[in-house]
């Protein structure tokens, strides 16, 4: 019976880690277009490290690529 439980407790577990490995990242930002002029507030899914620091790095692109500019993090949170 022991084992039973011991072997239901690691499915258990283990179907749990892919949730747990895959944390997405995601930033609060504010953003600008300049033609025509367009303030952005949103909040956007980054790959990598969950940093402030990373978080803007990636954003930047992910933004200039749709003519945006990056104005500011406002917060990074990892779920």
């Amino acid at each position: 019976m022991k084992q039973i439980r011991l072997i239901t407790l690691a499915v258990a577990l283990s179907a749990l880690l892919p949730a747990v490995a895959s944390a997405a990242c995601y930033v609060e930002y504010k953003a600008k277009r300049d033609t025509p002029f367009t303030l952005v507030y949103d909040v956007a899914q980054v790959n990598g490290p969950c940093t402030k620091k990373a978080a803007k790095a990636k954003l930047q692109a992910q933004l200039a690529s749709q003519g945006l500019t990056l104005l500011k993090v406002l917060s990074v949170t990892e779920r």
